[in-house]
């Protein structure tokens, strides 16, 4: 098989604009598709079906114990392998249980990626998204899953690995673009999945992505707050209900290209998610870096669990300038977000 024969397809990264973490909750949210960063996946047909390990992400050679010992420090054990042997799993099975035939060819699956590690932009799903892309087109039955379960299904071969997450990511990776998310739990118990509505990318003003090098403080203490959830802890229940609100009214403030309100809505994201879930859990350096971008003036939240935030300067390029400077001095990466093409007509 040549070339010519391989079929390839990409996924970006994601922001959660408004509303996260809700989408865990049978809350709402706001997302877009992250075109800086993004998981490559190439299917090839071949005799045996191969999954190719990436020669970075997926190390199983080393010049020494030190340097193994390291490479699970910084990166931890797992690569993009296991992500795809789950994913070809749960397709297999969703496939059964569909009555949706499959061909008996068989093909070798290889990615790249360059979503930056613990950085919240939700790099294993998106590897997994173009790895289901990839799938549909093998075997061509892109017309038989449909596109709202298709967020489920990838959710799916990412718990059957023990990775723990709601349906926000996944359903911004399938539609591209902008996404308004109604995770209302009687549609999600009814249907399998949430009320997904394209908008329009154009209603985004500019925002800038900010991170750094090293967001390891992030993730080290464990949250509580799904299981006080779980247990019906008022103030749990009602701070998520809130950031699910907030998602409600930036639809409506984007509509109306409300900047002031939007920077506040943002604000009070982060500020309610600091309130559920402590200091300690969200780790000094993200804390760091919205405080360095509130320090002057811009709005700021993370893009997802932390190791990235995303700003809005809706002062205007000169803040956009004191914001530079302040991410310069505390050795922060900071660049323009660029939104990624949507896949499907935004609603009108």
């Amino acid at each position: 098989m040549g070339e010519q024969d391989a079929i390839k397809h990409r996924s970006y990264a994601r922001v959660g604009l408004l509303g996260n973490p809700s989408d865990a909750y049978f809350g709402r949210t706001i997302s877009f598709g992250l075109a800086n960063y993004w998981a490559e996946v190439t299917l090839t047909p071949s005799p045996s079906l191969v999954i190719q390990p990436h020669p970075i992400h997926d190390p199983h050679c080393f010049s020494s114990l030190p340097q193994l010992v390291k490479r699970v420090q910084d990166e931890g054990y797992y690569g993009g392998v296991r992500l795809l042997l789950a994913l070809c799993k749960k397709f297999y099975e969703y496939c059964s249980s569909h009555d949706i035939s499959l061909h008996s060819d068989n093909f070798t699956l290889s990615y790249d990626t360059n979503i930056p590690r613990q950085a919240g932009l939700s790099g294993s799903s998106a590897i997994v998204c173009a790895a289901l892309n990839c799938m549909l087109e093998f075997y061509n039955i892109n017309n038989m899953v449909k596109v709202q379960e298709r967020p489920t299904l990838i959710l799916s071969a990412e718990e059957e690995i023990g990775i723990v997450a709601g349906l926000q990511d996944r359903v911004v990776q399938v539609y591209g673009g902008l996404v308004y998310m109604d995770f209302d739990k009687h549609v999600m118990e009814r249907t399998g999945h949430g009320l997904y509505t394209p908008m329009d990318v154009s209603l985004l003003p500019v925002l800038y992505l900010i991170h750094t090098a090293n967001p390891s403080d992030s993730g080290k203490v464990h949250s509580t707050v799904r299981r006080r959830w779980v247990d019906g802890d008022k103030s749990i229940r009602h701070c998520m209900e809130q950031v699910a609100e907030l998602a409600l009214q930036g639809r409506s403030v984007l509509q109306n290209h409300d900047c002031q309100e939007l920077a506040r809505l943002m604000n009070l994201n982060f500020d309610l998610r600091r309130q559920m879930f402590g200091d300690d859990v969200l780790g000094a350096i993200n804390i760091r870096m919205v405080e360095v971008a509130r320090s002057v003036g811009a709005a700021c939240k993370f893009t997802g669990s932390g190791g990235a935030v995303i700003a809005f300067c809706p002062d205007g390029p000169d803040q956009v300038k004191r914001l530079e400077e302040a991410c310069r001095v505390a050795e922060f990466t900071m660049e323009k977000a660029l939104v990624a093409p949507a896949f499907f007509e935004p609603s009108s």
